[in-house]
């Protein structure tokens, strides 16, 4: 029985392990210790009135108050060059007045702030090196498959030095962190502190960054997250060069494709993404591109998610071109863009509502809207562009399938159908082709609050 149970333990380590693990878990020793000393522990001081926690999960990396020097932060990071270059994360070194990094052998160095880009979390500092710096090599983050070990190293809890073992969980998740989210998702414990740290392949190459963890508690649960190397080296060059990151921009606003959506379009599937929006004498518009596109590809890249296209369009440069074919009225077009740097964002400021006047409305009973086409006197009040074209929702019947997807009082219809509106008879026209075909109707909205544009479709009364 006792040579029975042996055997049944080996056959079952070799079919999880791979051979060279035939009879127990791999030692990551060697390669802990090769990669150790190119991890480096990060405090940064941030006084009271300069704190600004972001909401994103492991952002409060450790943090305790010192009433002397005010909130101390406490990351990782590590070593890109012998000449003092480092990697971390944005939230640690955000708002920082000072920023210590401690070495393997607990040697001190202060440090500056080469520059950091918010909305990859991703930032650049440098110290002067004490001596002879150990510094990571890269990776190819994109040849990582699910299943394969990772190794974290850390700083969690300020415990540094740590180092943790798992395996790639799933990739190209998004946590809502940022617009440009592709993160790596791992079992490797990451815990607080460990921000900013390395995740490591099994050669010892660095494939991410550990940037956030999911958990309702602020410990690991066996769910982490790390920012891809492949979009972190784009990004840590140009702020070693300049300090900032500059970004293509062509001025369009995106959303996701649906079956639906897809299918009144005659698309296959729900393939490619749908333009919500155009930025008024933007790149986009002047190259002709219009609001209900479905770009389909974007020179050799198939399109099927907004926040590869976003990706995609901020990586080139300004000054280039880059090719779109477009679903438009059935059929394909090809547009050519010029891009150019992204303007810095102005922060939006909410739009007077106007109150409704209902006698001027007319109810649709069909959808549950109440209508209004839009006047000079509206623009005024609402501060719209004098080129504003489409009807004033001027009230939601409660319970309706609109109400259910969220339109409100003050939204803008640009587009019924994807087709213009500007007049109620034409609203009518498109609802009842819609009501007669025995399908949802289409409406481009534009939000009362925001500058947002959504394309969604709602359910017509019998």
């Amino acid at each position: 029985m006792r040579k029975l149970r042996l055997w049944l333990t080996i056959m079952i380590a070799g079919a999880v392990f791979p051979a060279q693990a035939q009879y127990g878990f791999p030692s990551f020793a060697d390669l802990a210790e090769k990669l150790i000393p190119t991890v480096v522990n990060i405090s940064t001081i941030q006084q009271p009135d300069q704190i600004n926690i972001p909401g994103a999960a492991a952002s409060d990396d450790g943090e305790y108050y010192d009433p002397l020097e005010g909130r101390v932060a406490l990351g990782s990071g590590f070593i890109t060059s012998e000449d003092g270059y480092i990697i971390t994360n944005y939230h640690v070194i955000e708002n920082a007045e000072v920023v210590n990094v401690v070495l393997f052998d607990n040697t001190e160095a202060e440090a500056d702030i080469i520059g950091g880009d918010e909305k990859t979390d991703i930032a650049l500092i440098k110290i002067e090196p004490p001596f002879e710096l150990d510094k990571v090599t890269f990776g190819d983050s994109d040849a990582i498959r699910v299943g394969d070990w990772v190794l974290a190293i850390g700083n969690p809890f300020g415990l540094g030095g740590s180092v943790t073992a798992g395996i790639v969980s799933a990739k190209s998740r998004d946590i809502a962190a940022g617009p440009y989210d592709n993160f790596i998702q791992t079992d490797a414990a990451i815990n607080q502190g460990s921000s900013g740290g390395p995740m490591f392949n099994t050669k010892g190459e660095v494939i991410g960054i550990n940037s956030a963890l999911f958990s309702t508690s602020g410990n690991n649960m066996g769910i982490g997250f790390a920012i891809p190397a492949n979009l972190a080296a784009w990004i840590v060059k140009q702020l070693e060069q300049s300090g900032e990151v500059k970004r293509g921009w062509i001025g369009i606003r995106v959303q996701p494709n649906t079956k639906n959506l897809a299918r009144s379009l005659n698309l296959k599937d729900a393939q490619g993404i749908i333009v919500s929006g155009i930025t008024e004498n933007g790149p986009a518009a002047r190259a002709g591109l219009q609001a209900g596109d479905v770009i389909i590809s974007l020179g050799q890249h198939e399109i099927n998610n907004c926040k590869d296209f976003s990706r995609l369009v901020a990586e080139t440069p300004a000054g280039e071109e880059i090719q779109l074919i477009v679903w438009r009225n059935q059929e394909i077009e090809p547009l050519t863009v010029k891009v150019e740097n992204m303007p810095k964002s102005p922060k939006a400021t909410p739009r007077e509502q106007v109150k409704p006047d209902s006698e001027s409305g007319k109810i649709l009973k069909q959808t549950g809207l109440i209508l209004k086409e839009i006047t000079p006197e509206i623009v005024k009040n609402m501060k719209l562009s004098p080129t504003t074209m489409g009807l004033l929702v001027e009230g939601v019947e409660l319970g309706s399938d609109a109400d259910r997807q969220g339109i409100k009082r003050g939204d803008i219809i640009i587009k019924t159908d994807l087709k213009d509106c500007v007049t109620l008879g034409a609203a009518l026209e498109h609802i009842e082709e819609a009501r007669q075909q025995k399908r949802p109707l289409h409406l481009m909205i534009q939000n009362a609050e925001q500058d947002d544009i959504n394309v969604l479709q709602i359910k017509l009364k019998p």
